[in-house]
């Protein structure tokens, strides 16, 4: 007998379900960037018509309906078209990625992942590279830096010198995203950097990607997987997911929401299987016994 049952699988985006959303409108009218602390109990989002990152406490980690309004940063002096962020994973640095400037921003943090403590540090210039930058991102260790735009429909990888300080970044490689979307508005990679996720608003999809060398883009090519945001909002501008990859994040211009997600598929049990042959696309087997 073969029992199936729908279960969580990390990073898996074929058959995610939409659950609940946030509206960021009392605080930003027009989100464009997304991003989560380590743990989930802190998420921010900026946008044009703020001109600021709004930070949010969860009180419970990585449940957007239990989201409230703590603190919110202006990048005005630097920036008023903040499309993306990220952050060092201790949390004192922040990056704001500059559309039309084409920059992205280094914000010193005092107090970890309390964007009211932060403050402009420097600047780099992605303008050769990208036209209309979006999306931020880094690796894990900081010596690699990779950035999307609707300018060349691409991602653009960076070599860190220094680990997360972006004075040190120079230009190594790019990798088209055309194929599938005319306009990458965000990128996200899993924790080693060998599954990357494109939210697009040309399709409003979000696309995954699969790196043979961890964060090296030259090893990148489609998976053949997307998801459809469509039905929640027709224009997504970031993307995240929760620190296992269970759950994942979309901002969009729509209805200026923040919609949460669950990735889902199909398990199996094999309790009492005799003699049969087994092919499904996704399948987690422990026993085979008779």
């Amino acid at each position: 007998r073969i029992e199936a049952g729908v279960t969580s699988i990390a990073f898996d985006i074929s058959s995610a379900t939409y659950t609940q959303a946030f509206s960021t409108a009392a605080k930003e009218t027009q989100p464009t960037g997304f991003a989560f602390n380590n743990d989930g109990t802190k998420m921010y989002v900026c946008g044009y018509s703020s001109d600021s990152v709004n930070e949010y406490a969860l009180s419970t980690a990585y449940d957007v309906s239990t989201a409230s309004f703590t603190a919110a940063f202006s990048t005005a002096s630097q920036s008023t078209n903040p499309s993306g962020i990220a952050f060092k994973p201790d949390g004192t640095i922040m990056y704001i990625s500059e559309a039309y400037n084409s920059s992205i921003l280094q914000y010193a943090l005092s107090s970890a992942f309390d964007v009211s403590t932060a403050s402009y540090t420097q600047n780099f210039s992605v303008a050769a590279q990208e036209a209309d930058v979006r999306g931020v991102a880094f690796s894990t260790d900081g010596t690699k830096m990779l950035i999307t735009g609707i300018g060349g429909d691409d991602v653009n990888e960076y070599a860190l010198s220094t680990g997360f300080d972006i004075s040190s970044a120079s230009f190594t490689d790019l990798f088209s995203v055309a194929s599938e979307t005319a306009n990458p508005e965000d990128l996200f990679f899993n924790p080693d950097g060998t599954q990357m996720f494109i939210v697009g608003t040309s399709a409003a999809t979000i696309f995954k990607y699969t790196l043979t060398t961890g964060f090296d883009i030259s090893t990148a090519s489609y998976a053949s997987v997307s998801f459809s945001v469509n039905s929640q909002d027709n224009a997504p501008y970031g993307i995240a997911f929760n620190s296992d990859g269970t759950k994942f994040y979309v901002v969009g211009q729509q209805n200026d929401n923040v919609y949460q997600y669950a990735t889902t598929g199909t398990s199996f049990s094999t309790d009492h299987l005799i003699g049969k042959a087994i092919t499904a696309t996704q399948i987690n087997i422990k026993d085979y016994t008779g």
